[in-house]
């Protein structure tokens, strides 16, 4: 509808007629009402329509724009009977005129509301003052922020560019504030400044042309004085700014918010205005300020001019040759100006106090003095760089000076920072000739000295006045040297002091210029040569820091001020820059201040000294500057930064960046999430829905939280026919363009665009949507769609803003460490900036409009719809939309519900034993911290190699290679061994000098790593590639895949892939890490899941299952390696539990290694392995075994009394229960020999069991039924089956297991009846043994051999018993 694109306009000038012109051209119909005001017939000869009053100006407009500076004139136009609120629709966006104080604008917003009028904002319009916006309108607007959001696009309409403060209305008027008191202050600034310069002598259009090039040029300064100097500026603007400024005291004084130098600007203005109205002759301002500062500035004005640069071209050219120089002071300009000399062939002698400097002097190849008079000998012209006046005076007179050392007819070039009157004094005393007999002179050595000493603060400066009667020392020799000065004060810095293009100021005669023009031509990239006294120079430059020394304290006033005043100080910055406000220090410095930056270019001490000469010369010359003197009172404070002087008075923070946010608070601040779930609607419309959607992924990091979807890593037209045949919803794309420059990867979107236009063209019913790579080939879109936001990698957007999750901390996305990558980093935080940033300024941060977090939550998809089209309608109707996302757009997009994390269970993998490949590429911190977690958790089973990346990327190839051949034979080594491998870069970061370089160090390490990759042979378990760029070029480039299946999560937001089958390891799981995502624990955590199980079972675990299964579990003794292996051997090749059990003696014989030997094999086994320590019988062996690991033991006291063996038994149960250790104990005693203890036969039976149980809480009884140790008898075992029987029916009531000893000799028949009547652990050793002596009989020629046949043969034994015993296939 044509009103829905419509905007009115109430109250018209020239800024309305501005904004209505571009509102027209963008498409919108406007409607205007005013009174009598030729404007409103330009803007209907644009193709606005006159209204007749207001409530037709604001009928089914989108937005109202009322442009009226007095309040009760606002009220009656918006309330009033024919007011434009009978004509505003609830969702009319209202745009009022920032003239008004935020107080009334607050009160009007309330107002409004009352008539639910809900979208309300301020705009401050003005024309923009920079080069490129100059002339054009530039917006402030404020407002809640989605009173913003649904205001953005219609103002950006209307300007050229726009700044919004989002929160409360009344931004834009406290920027206007802000702008106006720095463009007064710079406007007194500017006037103070010229009237000291005319005073002085020194022409005033020479002072406007050097500074509005230099550091103490502002847009007032710049565009002010030249109507002051021609008489065209009108006293009146006195009074508006009297006005204006007294406005923002009077908000000052109800913040209790200091405003020195606003307020004396105030009283200079008020002064101005008073002379005004006495009556006397002031028709031009001009006059008023040469009344105020008893200055003649029209008169100086009016003398003849002339040109500098061409005054100096003149003596450069005439100057004489110069062959050797000496320098003084050679600190950090000096230094840089001294060395240039070298370079451009002179001959230079230095001298510095601080002697490594000297060190460095003599090294760039100049030649050193020690002492002023030793550099001075034989020099034609002699250059002094210090400090200040105290030193110049010392070098040149003190002991060892200059003076006393130079030839007759030597020049001295002064280019310190110094007083004019210094230099004129100077000059004299040079130039004058002793009329007092030599011989009085030797004998009366006296100097006296007029000193006048201003101390202020830390800052002390000496100024000498001398009545010369006589030259201390030899001074008479002076007489008649004829010594030529040139006042040469130098700006630029130390870079352009070290390139000979500093900005020279120079006064003197003309003998002396001429003298050193050379010297100072070479020097000096722009010379002016300033007429008048020695001297001028120096006032030039005084002028300068005058301006400089102001500006930078009205900036800090400034930002602190707009800080106090609630306004985000950045933006303001950027608007400032742009506008009436900004002056050079004020771009250069006030960056610094919003930084919070203290580097040595925002210091303040050369400001204390150059601001006092300022205050010294002013009192001399009788000039009140009343703005420098309060600007060099504040240097005094002495801080680090000026902004810190408000931010010690006041308490503000003028840092101009976003802080922090608590996550939980800001989430909680947020209005609740929209209630209905569209996932269903979303499905159902893709069903519905022909269109493939074609994602270009610049690495694969994207696929994050989609599932079973394709991704294709090439892109050949019959690839993509391929893809296309089988009707996707969705599928990949992998670009890696990450690591590609902005040239080859825009080329490569286009190749990538071509081929899928040509394969979409194959079929009738494909259509697809996928930057302006892209928009080259596929045309034009309606609209880019930015969408970072990505729940499982904790980035949020809000307010415009991107926020990064960190440890409950939501940060800007400018402040973390990715964005400090130095190939893709960025500052911006604020997702409009970003993309002006990111296109370099081609698309405009007022040109991109933003869906808020209020209106998805609020509104939901019709109001987003109607706001910007949601995606899938507006497709539906033809529109066109390039997407730039991240991973969670495309999940939603396809409705594709999430789910759980994969495990090597559902890919059928869980047995296979080989290691799984770490790969981390990857050197942001925060996978350094995962890589450190990672080690610290998994440690025990994990191998760890580092690569060094300064020998992949920044030694020879040679190193290189055994690099990389290093790395991939130890990986190969460990992955065979079924070690989990970490393959890790050096965390040491090391960055190209530029953005191109750094690629091309990233380049060198990835293909380093793929070659790695390339050379391993085992197959892993899985891989994990940690990196974007990385994960990439493993996949294609090391592991050959073409493509792959998208199955999943190994974690929230780390995507899973299967291989496709022309890989190299076709099915294999495949990780992307992506190297920003997940807490520090992340990555250990998908190795732990992934790595081949350590399976720690107990021996309760063991026995309960045999219980619940109706088999036993053989538990077998164990003596050495041999033994070991072949129990778990016969284990896993059987699939079978199994105990390995150490008796005392082998434990005396093998000690802990046996153990430690037992126990690794039992976590290294696939199947149910544990521990036992069998036949304690000394409570300090049992004691000990305790701590050495044992998943079980036994406690035999059946030599004790029933008694004593109860107590014995309960003391070790209830220390080994304190560490979850199963307990075995024997209550009758067994006939036999086991090992080396031989007892007595002794009939075995049961002695009150059902005590013994209670009494010692025992999980595993050792019974005692005919059963013996070692060989049975000849007439065979007689076992008690009925004793058996009902031990088995207390064992079930009790909760305990039986166990079997002297299990070697019973038949098979007897075994199966003993497991039938409940016995869960059988003994076996003495056939165990038997078989190992028995392969010893035959002799072997190796010892391996020895080992290999001892093992194979109890391998049998124990697989056969594992048969008999019914273990086999329960593991």
């Amino acid at each position: 509808m044509a009103s829905q694109k419509a905007i009115g306009f109430v109250g018209v000038d020239e800024f309305s007629l501005e904004m209505a012109h571009s509102a027209i051209r963008r498409g919108y119909g406007v409607r205007a009402f005013e009174i009598n005001n030729p404007v409103i017939e330009e803007i209907v000869k644009l193709g606005g329509v006159r209204c007749s009053s207001p409530s037709e100006a604001g009928r089914d407009v989108t937005a109202l724009v009322i442009l009226i500076s007095h309040i009760d004139q606002t009220n009656d136009l918006i309330f009033g009977d024919e007011g434009a609120l009978k004509g505003l629709k609830p969702d009319t966006v209202l745009i009022l005129r920032s003239t008004f104080l935020p107080s009334f604008l607050h009160k009007l917003e309330k107002d409004l509301e009352i008539h639910e009028i809900a979208y309300v904002v301020d705009a401050y319009v003005s024309y923009g003052r920079s080069d490129a916006l100059n002339g054009k309108v530039i917006i402030v607007s404020s407002g809640r922020l989605d009173a913003i959001a649904r205001a953005h696009h219609i103002l950006t309409a209307m300007c050229e560019k726009l700044f919004t403060f989002e929160g409360e209305i009344g931004g834009g008027s406290k920027v206007k504030m802000v702008n106006v008191m720095l463009e007064g202050i710079h406007f007194i600034n500017a006037v103070e400044a010229l009237s000291l310069g005319a005073k002085i002598g020194i022409h005033p259009w020479i002072i406007y042309d050097i500074i509005s090039n230099a550091a103490g040029n502002s847009w007032a300064f710049k565009n002010y004085l030249p109507l002051l100097l021609k008489g065209e500026v009108n006293h009146q603007i006195l009074n508006t700014f009297i006005k204006e400024l007294e406005t923002i005291l009077n908000m000052s004084k109800s913040l209790t918010f200091p405003l020195p130098i606003l307020a004396a600007t105030h009283l200079q203005l008020i002064h101005g205005a008073s002379i005004v109205d006495s009556g006397e002759d002031v028709t031009v301002l001009t006059k008023v300020w040469e009344k105020v500062y008893g200055v003649k500035i029209l008169d100086a004005a009016n003398t003849d001019a002339y040109n500098p640069e061409q005054l100096a071209s003149k003596f450069t050219t005439d100057s004489k040759s110069v062959r050797k120089i000496g320098f003084i002071g050679l600190g950090a300009m000096g230094f840089g100006m001294a060395t240039h000399l070298l370079r451009s062939e002179f001959c230079v002698v230095g001298y510095d106090v601080y002697k490594p400097t000297l060190t460095r002097f003599t090294n760039a190849g100049g030649l050193i003095g020690n002492s002023p008079a030793e550099v001075s000998k034989d020099v034609e012209v002699l250059i002094i760089m210090v400090t200040n006046e105290s030193q110049a005076e010392n070098v040149l007179y003190g002991e060892n000076g200059a003076v006393s050392a130079l030839t007759p007819g030597a020049s001295i070039i002064l280019s310190s920072t110094v007083s004019p009157a210094y230099v004129s004094q100077l000059e004299h005393r040079l130039q004058m000739e002793s009329k007092v007999d030599k011989m009085k002179m030797k004998d009366s050595c006296s100097v006296e000295k007029n000193t006048a000493v201003e101390k202020e603060n830390s800052a002390a400066e000496v100024l000498f006045n001398y009545s010369i009667s006589n030259h201390r020392h030899d001074n008479n020799a002076d007489e008649g040297k004829n010594l030529k000065l040139v006042d040469a004060p130098v700006s630029g810095g130390v870079q352009r002091a070290s390139l000979g293009t500093l900005t020279i100021m120079a006064s003197g005669t003309d003998d002396a210029l001429k003298s050193a023009g050379q010297v100072l031509a070479a020097l000096s990239e722009k010379l002016y040569i300033i007429k008048g006294r020695c001297g001028s120079g120096s006032g030039i430059k005084m002028i300068n820091q005058l301006l400089a020394g102001v500006h930078i304290a009205a900036a800090a006033e400034a930002i602190a001020f707009a800080a106090r005043l609630g306004l985000n100080t950045r933006p303001l910055f950027n608007f400032i820059t742009i506008s009436g406000g900004t002056s050079w220090m004020f771009e250069n410095r006030g960056q610094h201040m919003i930084d919070n930056d203290y580097t040595p270019c925002s210091a303040l001490d050369i400001f204390v000294k150059d601001m006092g000469i300022v205050t010294r010369e002013s009192s001399t010359w009788k000039v009140p500057l009343q703005l420098s003197t309060i600007a060099h009172q504040l240097y005094l404070a002495g801080l680090p930064t000026f902004a810190q002087v408000y931010e010690m008075l006041t308490g503000v923070r003028v840092e101009g960046k976003l802080q922090a946010q608590r996550k939980d608070t800001m989430l909680r601040s947020l209005p609740p999430e929209w209630p209905q779930d569209h996932v269903l609607d979303v499905q159902t419309l893709k069903e519905s829905n022909s269109k493939i959607l074609v994602v270009l992924d610049d690495d694969p990091t994207g696929t994050q939280t989609v599932h079973d979807i394709e991704v294709l890593t090439e892109w050949t037209t019959e690839s993509l026919i391929e893809q296309f045949r089988k009707s996707p919803k969705c599928f990949f794309i992998l670009t890696n363009s990450r690591s590609l420059s902005s040239d080859k990867a825009s080329a490569l979107i286009k190749e990538i665009c071509r081929n899928l236009d040509t394969a979409a063209k194959s079929f009738d019913s494909i259509d697809y949507s996928e930057a302006d790579a892209v928009v080259s080939v596929l045309g034009e879109m309606d609209a880019w769609i930015i969408c970072p936001f990505f729940l499982q990698g904790g980035r949020y957007t809000i307010a415009d803003t991107h926020y990064v999750d960190d440890s409950d901390m939501l940060v800007p996305a400018g402040d973390t460490e990715f964005a400090k990558d130095a190939s893709f980093g960025y500052k911006s935080s604020n997702l409009r900036d970003w993309v002006e940033e990111k296109t370099n300024g081609r698309i405009l941060a007022s040109s991109v409009a933003s869906v808020s977090i209020q209106l998805l939550r609020k509104g939901g998809p019709n109001a987003v719809c109607q706001h910007l089209c949601s995606l899938q309608k507006a497709e539906l109707t033809g529109k066109r939309f390039l997407c730039r996302t991240a991973a969670s757009f495309v999940s939603a997009l396809m409705g594709i519900i999430s789910k759980p994390p994969i495990l090597p269970s559902d890919l059928g993998i869980a047995s296979e034993k080989n290691g799984g490949l770490i790969v981390v590429g990857s050197y942001v911190p925060k996978t350094t911290k995962q890589v450190e977690e990672l080690k610290l958790q998994c440690g025990q089973f994990l191998k760890s190699i580092e690569v060094s990346v300064e020998k992949l990327a920044m030694s020879p190839i040679e190193v290189r290679e055994e690099e990389i051949s290093r790395t991939a034979e130890l990986a190969d080594v460990y992955l065979k061994a079924h070690k989990d491998t970490l393959i890790m870069t050096s965390r040491n970061l090391i960055t190209g000098r530029t953005a191109a370089e750094s690629l091309d160090i990233n380049y060198k390490v990835s293909s380093a790593l793929v070659e790695i990759v390339k050379r391993v042979t085992t197959k892993p378990r899985y891989i994990i590639a940690k990196g974007g760029i990385t994960s990439s070029d493993l996949a294609t480039k090391a592991l050959g895949a073409r493509c792959a299946k998208i199955v999943g999560q190994a974690l929230a937001g780390i995507p899973l892939w299967q291989l496709g089958p022309e890989s190299r390891h076709p099915g294999i799981p495949y990780i992307v890490f992506p190297g920003n995502v997940g807490n520090s624990t992340a990555l250990a955590e998908v190795v732990k899941s992934w790595t081949y199980p350590i399976i720690f079972t107990s021996t309760k675990e063991i026995l309960n299952n045999a219980e619940k299964g109706g088999y036993a579990v053989g538990a077998f003794n164990v003596y050495n390696l041999e033994g070991v292996e072949a129990v778990v051997s016969a284990a896993e090749e059987e699939q079978s539990p199994a105990i390995l059990q150490i008796h005392p003696g082998a434990l005396k014989q093998g000690g802990i290694p046996l153990v430690a030997c037992c126990i690794s094999a039992a976590k290294q086994a696939s199947v149910p392995i544990t521990v036992h320590f069998d036949h304690g019988t000394s409570k300090q062996d049992l004691v000990e075994a305790l701590d050495l690991g044992f998943s079980s033991i036994m406690v035999d006291g059946s030599h004790l009394s029933f008694n004593e063996n109860a107590a014995f038994t309960k003391f070790i149960t209830l220390l080994a229960h304190s560490k979850n250790m199963l307990v075995e104990a024997e209550l009758g005693r067994l006939s036999g020999t086991e090992d080396d203890l031989t007892v007595e036969e002794f009939e075995a039976r049961l002695t009150d069991a059902s005590k013994f149980i209670d009494e010692t809480g025992i999980d595993a009884l050792a019974v005692c039924i005919g059963n013996v140790h070692g060989k049975y008898p000849a007439s065979g075992p007689n076992l008690r089956l009925d004793l058996l029987k009902e031990l088995h029916a207390l064992s079930l009531k009790k909760g305990v297991y039986l166990v079997l000893h002297g299990a070697s000799g019973l038949s098979k028949e007897l075994v199966k009846e003993c497991i039938n009547l409940g016995v869960r652990k059988f003994n076996v050793n003495t056939e165990v043994r038997k078989a190992y002596m028995d392969s010893l009989i035959t002799p072997k020629n190796d010892l391996v051999h020895v080992m290999a046949s001892a093992k194979e043969a109890m391998k049998a034994v124990v697989a056969e018993k594992m048969h008999l015993f019914g273990s086999a296939g329960k593991a």
